[in-house]
């Protein structure tokens, strides 16, 4: 049974779309109307709605914004549902209702499920869901990396898991490579790096500075400086304290404490409080006593050493001179000494630089062998997949009267020296594996094969298209499929047999179809027809849905140009018989 994934769109303002709803509906739907009514505008909201390039010059004149809006019917448990729900998008009873606005000024915002969302997530939740082609498509197929990536979508798993592989490998190849590079044209600027290293590492080794010294020598180079001063202060004081010896007569401290105690001693056992302060007294002499001690053996021991002095200054000065070059934002020894550990450490990189230079060097070489073996399991996978799909696209074509057209696949490599070794030629590689895929096309018997874009006419290539769509709908399908006047330039029994194989797509999937061919719209499950009708000043167009008659009268505006034409009537009548007939498999 065929799901409906696009239920519905609503278009306003857009181009010359005043406002109008698409009903779509399982199976084929065909899209017509006169030139200028706005079909493409169809077209371009599904595309919008896609998270497609939003172009402010559509937006109708004399509004401000132009609004499309969708109603999706998603699969249980579809990736899209999941990646909507992660976004914060509500399901109404499983439908998704997305919307995009495109402002005049060429502002664009997206909304999923009553949530605003970035527009790449349109994209994203479409992806899987629709699939959309048009002539620019077909210009798409024209380019070998896009015929390339078609014959691998075709091909499934027999090429996806190696060319996985092989992308993963390559990768790394990359990187190593990358890394190699790097560190062979970098080796002036690390030998350079590795002399300034070593330079430093042996004036800080030759110094050996110690965390703190600098304060230390500081400490003692002001002690040095000032021997003099401090042991005649040192000489007074304790004179003041215990007596000078070169004036016996002269009051010190400690014989006026002496003194003091003396009295107290005398008197203190008629008073306790008078006998604590006696107490006092003699504590104060004991540390009195000790400070004068202490006095002496500083004097004693200070010296004015001016060549201890010289030392320290010189220690000093290659301190601060380490200092200035390693330290840090605190300019400490402690700073110089980690400089020199991460100096240490990088030095030992640089001088293991060549041993990595030839570990990096057989690492490439094991991975360029990795990696031709994989292209050429990737080769060999699209090789077999090419004669298949070549073979069921032949198929279809025959069904589209081009009983004789045969497609082939191209599918060799490019020698370049620099690249890896395959098959026992050294050829180009990149992401993709280091095969050149192009499709070609030898329309009749005898006729060479040659690629689509010069083999093909315009109205070759839309079957083409179409036999790679339908083949597609087998091997990898989507719910929905667009297609925007893919018939283009054909006509006459091809159109028939157009509108044949569309109707066969749609026995799997919803198929769109925009086009200008009767022949192919007699053979939808449902006709829409945009309308336009003018009111002196704007044009607006609207979508409907026909009934068997007014389908009679469409098929008959599009055959001969007239509605009422009995001539006409008749043939629309036929054509609608002629589809409606038991369909070729």
């Amino acid at each position: 049974m065929v799901v409906s994934v696009l239920d519905e769109m609503r278009i306003r303002d857009l181009g010359v779309i005043d406002d109008a709803v698409v009903e779509l509906a399982p199976g084929f739907t065909a899209v017509t109307g006169e030139t200028g009514a706005g079909k493409t505008m169809v077209v371009t909201s599904l595309g919008l709605l896609l998270g497609g390039r939003a172009d402010p010059g559509l937006v109708r004149n004399g509004t401000g914004r132009a609004v499309v809006e969708g109603r999706l019917e998603l699969p249980a448990g579809s990736p899209a549902a999941a990646r909507a729900i992660e976004a914060g998008a509500e399901l109404d009873d499983g439908a998704l209702l997305i919307s995009r606005t495109v402002s005049a000024e060429g502002r664009s915002r997206a909304h999923v499920g009553g949530r605003s969302v970035p527009v790449g997530l349109l994209a994203e939740i479409g992806e899987d869901l629709i699939a959309v082609h048009g002539q620019t498509d077909q210009q798409r197929l024209l380019r070998p990396a896009r015929q390339r990536g078609a014959l691998d979508r075709y091909a499934g798993a027999s090429v996806a898991e190696p060319l996985a592989r092989y992308r993963e490998t390559y990768r790394t190849l990359r990187e190593v490579s990358a890394t190699l590079e790097e560190l062979t044209t970098r080796a002036r600027e690390r030998a350079q790096e590795a002399d300034l290293l070593r330079f430093g590492l042996d004036e800080i080794a030759a110094a050996e500075p110690v965390p703190g010294e600098d304060e230390e020598l500081a400490a003692e180079a002001e002690r040095l400086g000032h021997a003099d001063a401090l042991s005649s202060a040192a000489t007074l004081a304790h004179a003041a304290l215990a007596g000078d010896p070169v004036d016996p007569e002269a009051l010190d401290a400690g014989t006026l404490l002496a003194q003091s105690r003396r009295a107290l001693d005398a008197v203190r056992h008629h008073d306790e409080r008078l006998a604590a302060l006696a107490d006092r007294l003699n504590e104060v002499g004991y540390l009195l006593a000790d400070v004068a001690g202490d006095l002496a053996g500083y004097a004693d021991d200070l010296d004015a050493d001016p060549v201890r002095l010289a030392a320290v200054e010189d220690r000093r000065a290659v301190l601060a001179q380490l200092l200035r070059k390693y330290g840090g934002e605190e300019n400490s020894l402690a700073e110089v000494i980690a400089w020199a550990e991460a100096g240490a450490t990088r030095l030992a990189e640089l001088d293991g630089d060549d041993d990595r230079i030839d570990e990096l060097g057989a690492r490439e070489t094991e991975l360029r062998a990795e990696l031709a073996e994989l292209a050429t399991e990737v080769s060999r996978a699209r090789y077999a997949a090419a004669g298949r799909f070549a073979e069921a696209v032949s198929a279809e074509l025959a069904e589209l009267a081009m009983p004789h057209a045969r497609v082939t696949f191209s599918i060799g490599q490019v020698d370049d020296l620099a690249g890896i070794e395959v098959g026992g030629r050294t050829v180009a590689y990149g992401p993709h594996g280091v095969d050149e895929v192009e499709v070609l096309l030898a329309p009749h018997p005898g006729a060479q094969p040659r690629p689509i874009a010069k083999g093909a006419s315009g109205g070759e290539l839309s079957r083409v298209m179409l036999a790679v769509e339908v083949v597609f709908a087998g091997a990898d399908p989507v719910p929905t499929y667009l297609f925007d006047e893919v018939d283009a330039g054909v006509g006459g029994k091809a159109a028939v047999e157009i509108g044949r194989r569309l109707a066969k797509l749609a026995e799997s999937a919803q198929v769109v179809v925009v086009t200008h061919l009767p022949q192919v719209a007699a053979f939808a499950d449902r006709h829409l027809v945009v309308e336009k009708t003018h009111d002196g000043t704007v044009t607006r167009s609207g979508v409907k849905v026909l009934n068997d008659e007014e389908r009679v009268r469409e098929l008959s505006r599009m055959l001969a140009g007239l509605e009422d034409s009995e001539l006409g009537r008749a043939h629309a009548e036929e054509l609608l018989a002629t589809a409606r007939a038991p369909r070729r498999r």
